[in-house]
């Protein structure tokens, strides 16, 4: 049955948006690293997105996504009292959790809220957690003072240095592990090239490094194949053996090439969908 919408929540106006929805049983189950599926309409594709907080006393799951195509636009168009079609979850593996010590969690645009859940269960374990969020301006940074309400520490930068440190969240990270050596993991959740970077900057210091992937998904329970990733020279379905890797053995340069595939299909449906929306 439709799954209501309780509260949305504009988070960067026409772009990223944040829905509370009632989903009693989805939140009782669901924890950090969870996805659900959404499907708008009967004729609709059905798109995953990673589940942004939870509230299991009042049944409600939170997710954030970025209008950028079709789909998400007519997610866009829904707003408190309506109800979406289908809401399948929670999906995927969850993300390990255990008492170790410090980690640090690098979100990076919608990933900021994906990462919060993360950051939130490794902080409710007792684990020290440092976030490290970035975006291109201050304006574009999300769930800021959801993170400070209960990080031990918030890293900032901006590519423009409106707030915080001027320049990338790898910067800030590669200072952190210089001078941190209780860190024993980086959690990062966010655009292919920031993941594909905080790789690389965590592999020289040999911390284990978690990334949270986004490939291309079609029903997102192990049937299609279309999520598949390569991770350690291994094919692996993003839907039912991740979503989250070891991203020191993630062929990051074959999910970008993936992710693009269709692209040209993507902008035809969006200029379509905004044509026919607009009466044109």
């Amino acid at each position: 049955m439709p799954t209501p919408i309780l509260h949305k929540e504009s988070l960067i106006p026409g772009k990223t948006s944040k829905l509370v929805l009632h989903a009693p049983q989805i939140a009782q189950k669901a924890r950090p690293g969870h996805f659900v599926m959404l499907r708008m309409s009967e004729q609709g594709e059905r798109i995953p997105l990673t589940i942004a907080d939870t509230d299991k006393d009042n049944g409600t799951i939170t997710i954030v996504y970025l209008v950028m195509g079709k789909s998400t636009a007519m997610l866009e168009a829904l707003g408190a009292g309506d109800a979406i079609l289908d809401v399948c979850g929670p999906l995927g593996h969850p993300t390990h959790i255990e008492k170790r010590g410090t980690v640090v969690c690098v979100g990076g645009g919608t990933g900021i809220a994906a990462m919060h859940h993360i950051a939130k269960g490794h902080a409710r374990i007792g684990n020290k957690v440092v976030g490290v969020i970035g975006a291109r301006s201050k304006d574009l940074l999300l769930f800021e003072n959801e993170l400070k309400s209960f990080v031990d520490e918030l890293l900032i930068s901006t590519d423009d240095g409106s707030y915080g440190h001027k320049g990338l969240v790898t910067e800030l990270l590669r200072n952190r592990l210089e001078t941190d050596k209780d860190v024993f993991e980086v959690v990062a959740v966010g655009p292919v090239p920031m993941m594909a970077a905080v790789a690389e900057t965590t592999r020289p210091f040999g911390v284990k490094t978690t990334v949270s992937l986004n490939p291309i998904m079609v029903d997102g329970i192990g049937m299609c194949g279309a999520c598949r990733v390569t991770v350690g020279g291994k094919t692996k379905f993003a839907c039912v053996d991740g979503p989250e890797f070891d991203g020191h053995e993630v062929d990051f340069p074959e999910l970008r090439r993936r992710l693009a595939a269709y692209r040209e299909q993507e902008t035809i449906s969006i200029e379509e969908y905004r044509r026919v929306s607009h009466g044109e």
